[in-house]
């Protein structure tokens, strides 16, 4: 199974044509929405293409393949024009043997996990940061980092899961930035 895991779109219709244009390259079976899909927040800076119906239009187009959750910055009037479920604050994912919590971050994160068992991967955004590392008991700590906002001097990026390897990825040129064979 492959899967594209993106989050904090914060309303670019730009960064989120680049990731329509990974997307159709990759071909994933799954897609995974780590939260904040619309809204820029009140702590981000307005994007000059900040522009919320156009990204509604994008997300609905891809509403049979996407799995969300909310973000700190994603309400009930996001929900409203969204065409796929986006206000569970958490979902779990199962690909293979591999069980995928999937979260936002502002509420469960590597630095307060839920209950998960070794092997398992905690995939969240939140901190506009790219991160892959085993943790704590063997918990997977994946953050596909930010396609439109990203944080810590990092370019915008989005995460890959095929064949038991995790990758941060550039949004930029799909160059893979980082990986992680989980069964390794």
């Amino acid at each position: 199974m492959k899967i594209l895991f993106f989050s904090d779109v914060h309303g670019s219709p730009e960064s989120m044509a680049l990731l329509l244009d990974r997307i159709g390259r990759f071909v994933p079976d799954h897609l995974v929405l780590l939260g904040d899909a619309l809204y820029h927040g009140p702590r981000n800076p307005l994007r000059p293409d900040y522009a919320p119906p156009a990204v509604v239009e994008q997300l609905n187009s891809l509403k049979r393949r996407i799995t969300a959750v909310r973000g700190n910055c994603d309400s009930e009037v996001d929900q409203m024009l969204l065409e796929f479920p986006m206000m569970s604050d958490y979902a779990t994912l199962l690909a293979g043997q591999r069980r995928f919590f999937l979260t936002h971050g502002h509420l469960w994160n590597p630095g307060n996990p839920p209950p998960l068992e070794p092997g398992d991967v905690l995939a969240c955004g939140h901190t506009h940061i790219p991160l892959l590392e085993r943790g704590k008991h063997g918990i997977i700590a994946f953050n596909p980092g930010s396609i439109s906002l990203p944080k810590g001097g990092f370019d915008p990026t989005y995460g890959v899961f095929e064949d038991d390897t995790l990758q941060i990825r550039a949004l930029r040129d799909g160059e893979v930035l980082t990986e992680m064979r989980l069964n390794g």
